[in-house]
């Protein structure tokens, strides 16, 4: 059976529209690009299911400044959960909506009202706006001249962890009810199902979640069972070891992500750290030098990290297992993107090892147990990382005097006995593996498992009694 491809030169867009895409070099729409275009050329409200990294922003940009180009619409409206996130879909929108000459507008707390009000009020087409900026500015009859026909609500999902609910149920009581809604969001949790009930009508449902470019299928996901004392062995081995471009290392608490940035920055790692109580400026300034490259290594919690759609990042680490199953999904969904591949890899102790089969179960993750193996000598990155540390010794002042007491030594003996100290003292921190192998790991689970029964049986006992 023959299998057409579209193109997207069969979407019947402005010239000045169609520009933009075929400069963008788009080509084949994505699935959830192909099946919300129509939907929303057409007119019809529309919740989409579909994970970051899959095309969203074009998927309703671009029908939504078709529409601005033709004169179809005056004004849009994109709500999107964080600052990163808004400027993010506005740089976009900007770049595919520019040869119509589409004004975008990105609207956030943390800076004055005075621009983006006049900017309103000048007649911007597109307003990106995170939710408590925008609600404030409604509800105290700054912007009553911005009614948009077209409203986007993006990761919906991403809004309800972080509590802007009621925020986005103000929002729009302030909104024409004569407008087209539409709502993307990567989960379906009942709040969302019922705030789309209430604010949309008579929607189309599409879902991409489970076509080829789910995250699970083009995921590799490990996780190496570790005692609690080898989690900063195990990261720095497997930084040294993996072949990562951009990486995410995800920690649970804010002074874990202060302690590992530095700990790594001291070790000579391109590392960075992320977290809710950095000044937006300086949280911008993190994320900027992250998207262009200038760090490779992004130490993050949760929270910070909702909303970050950075390319090319090649590696997740849980440096900690995360809370909830949808956490993990969330994490893991930050690699792997625009069908390339990615690899998620988890740290777990024996102790933890129980919720981490949840997790599996529950999302579906198909997980490999992993070792990291230090082998008979240093690989090449061991060498470089060793060489780098020599370099960058400072030179004791006792060093000449030592020098005398070798007597007549051939210095290249005596160098390479001391690089051989130095390489004993790397393989001796290193260890001879880090994370358990499958025997030790089943052979744990028994003895949990067996635990697990004996407190049982116990319990049982004392409530006959």
């Amino acid at each position: 059976m023959k299998v057409t491809i579209m193109k997207f030169s069969e979407f019947d867009f402005h010239r000045d529209i169609a520009k933009g895409v075929k400069i963008a070099g788009f080509k084949e729409p994505s699935p959830i690009q192909e099946q919300a275009i129509p939907i929303i050329t057409s007119g019809s409200d529309m919740v989409g299911q579909a994970h970051t990294g899959t095309g969203k922003t074009a998927a309703f940009g671009l029908p939504m400044m078709d529409k601005l180009a033709k004169g179809e619409i005056e004004r849009a409206l994109v709500i999107t959960p964080t600052r990163e996130l808004a400027t993010q879909v506005a740089d976009e929108l900007y770049h595919l909506g520019r040869f119509a000459g589409i004004r975008t507008l990105t609207v956030y707390g943390g800076v004055g009202y005075g621009r983006q009000i006049a900017l309103i009020h000048k007649g911007v087409q597109i307003v990106v706006a995170t939710p408590g900026r925008l609600k404030d500015l409604y509800k105290k009859g700054k912007i009553d001249v911005f009614n948009p026909e077209i409203v986007v609500l993006d990761e919906a999902d991403e809004m309800l962890d972080m509590g802007f609910l009621e925020e986005i149920k103000e929002i729009f009581e302030y909104i024409p009810q004569n407008r087209q809604t539409l709502l993307f969001s990567a989960t379906m949790p009942e709040p969302i199902k019922e705030l789309a009930s209430n604010i949309l009508y008579q929607p189309e449902f599409l879902s991409v979640v489970g076509d080829a470019e789910t995250t699970n299928n083009i995921i590799e996901q490990r996780y190496y069972v570790i005692n609690e004392s080898q989690r900063d062995d195990a990261i720095v081995k497997l930084l040294e070891t993996e072949e990562t471009n951009k990486c995410i290392i995800f920690c649970r608490m804010k002074r874990e992500v202060d302690r590992l940035a530095e700990h790594l920055l001291a070790l000579g790692f391109n590392a960075t750290g992320l977290h809710g109580d950095l000044e937006q400026r300086d949280r911008e300034v993190v994320i900027k030098a992250y998207r262009r490259g200038e760090t490779k290594i992004m130490v993050a919690t949760d929270v910070a990290a909702r909303g970050l759609d950075v390319k090319d990042v090649t590696h997740v680490f849980n440096y900690h297992i995360p809370f909830d199953p949808q956490s993990y999904v969330h994490r893991i969904g930050r690699t792997g993107r625009a069908g390339k591949s990615g690899q998620a890899i988890t740290l777990v102790t024996p102790e933890e090892f129980k919720e981490l089969q949840r997790i599996q179960k529950e999302v579906g993750a198909e997980m490999r147990l992993a070792t990291i193996k230090s082998g008979g000598g240093l690989d090449d990155s061991g060498r470089e990382y060793l060489a780098e540390q020599i370099r960058d010794i400072h030179i004791n002042n006792d060093a000449a005097d030592m020098l005398e007491y070798m007597g007549d030594m051939d210095k290249t003996l005596l160098l390479e006995k001391l690089i051989s100290h130095l390489i004993g003292q790397e393989q001796h921190h290193a260890g001879s593996q880090i994370g358990y192998d499958q025997n030790t790991v089943d052979e744990m689970l028994k003895g949990y498992i067996g635990e697990q029964k004996a407190t049982r049986n116990n319990n049982r006992r004392k409530k006959r009694r």
